[in-house]
């Protein structure tokens, strides 16, 4: 190559003077940075088309599946009343004792022979102990009047019947003031709408409609909770219940239940509802 070419000429030029420029070496580093840019700009479009792509898809999923939490109920559960047997009744009072009784004869004058003996009229010394009646009867003697007995008025005061002690260590389902979640309806359905994972029910293959799950678990009297059980589960959707189970167990402790003003364990109820829309 002449001199004054040298300063303008490629290094790819120099490099390959006099060497044979057809056998390919050189045509591939010659076209190497044209062919990167290529690479570079298909990568680029390729990855911007699958991340538009995701985000279309997860607007798609998360505008079909939908969550309706519903309010803790309460089950309706009727203590049965135990109906004591009624008092024996008291046992018969004993008859008076007979007290001798004499029967009274009025005065007639008429023949000894035609008095009957009963009829006779007894000495007045021998009625001293004994009472006057209609007839005869033997019995104790009569040793004077016997006061009536005093029948008892009563004070006028009626005492109420005395309450039976309540047991607070019984699991209660109907209270005076309910278990919350921290923060009260509100930050409950918050809660489950951001941990609940909305496509359980179409990733099980559920069709078009809603899914609802109760589930029961107990709060203690400091507030935590246990015995977490999904009761009832649709069958077509049986991982709602372990999922709606999953999210209430990781849950922060919450209010406990008062009764007469003292905290006991209660028993709740929760619906939660997942929906599979059209699409």
């Amino acid at each position: 190559m002449e001199t004054n070419k040298i300063l303008n000429a490629d290094i790819l030029d120099i490099i390959f003077e006099g060497r044979n420029k057809e056998y390919g070496a050189y045509d591939l580093r010659k076209t190497y940075n044209r062919r990167l840019g290529i690479a570079l700009a298909v990568m680029m479009t390729v990855c911007i088309l699958a991340f538009v792509g995701s985000i279309l898809g997860n607007r798609k999923s998360e505008e079909k599946a939908e969550i309706i939490v519903q309010d803790v109920k309460l089950e309706d559960v009727k203590e049965e009343k135990k109906v004591e047997p009624p008092p024996p009744p008291p046992p018969p009072k004993p008859p008076p004792p007979k007290v001798e009784i004499t029967k009274f004869t009025p005065p007639k004058i008429v023949e000894d022979v035609e008095v009957k003996p009963e009829d006779e009229i007894k000495e007045v010394e021998k009625l001293e102990d004994t009472k006057i009646g209609t007839i005869n009867q033997e019995g104790a003697k009569d040793e004077g009047l016997v006061a009536p007995p005093i029948e008892s008025k009563g004070t006028g005061v009626v005492e109420a019947p005395k309450k039976q002690e309540e047991d607070y260590d019984k699991v209660f389902t109907k209270v005076e003031k309910e278990a919350k979640f921290p923060g009260g309806p509100g930050a409950w359905q918050k809660y489950l709408e951001r941990n609940l994972n909305a496509q359980v029910a179409s990733d099980d293959g559920a069709p078009v409609g809603n899914y609802t799950v109760r589930v029961q678990f107990i709060v203690d009297k400091t507030g935590a909770i246990s015995n977490v059980q999904a009761v009832e589960v649709p069958k077509a959707c049986p991982s709602c219940g372990p999922e709606a189970v999953k999210v209430i167990k990781r849950g922060p402790a919450w209010e406990p239940a008062v009764q007469n003003g003292r905290n006991v364990i209660y028993q709740a109820i929760q619906h939660i509802t997942f929906q599979v829309a059209e699409e």
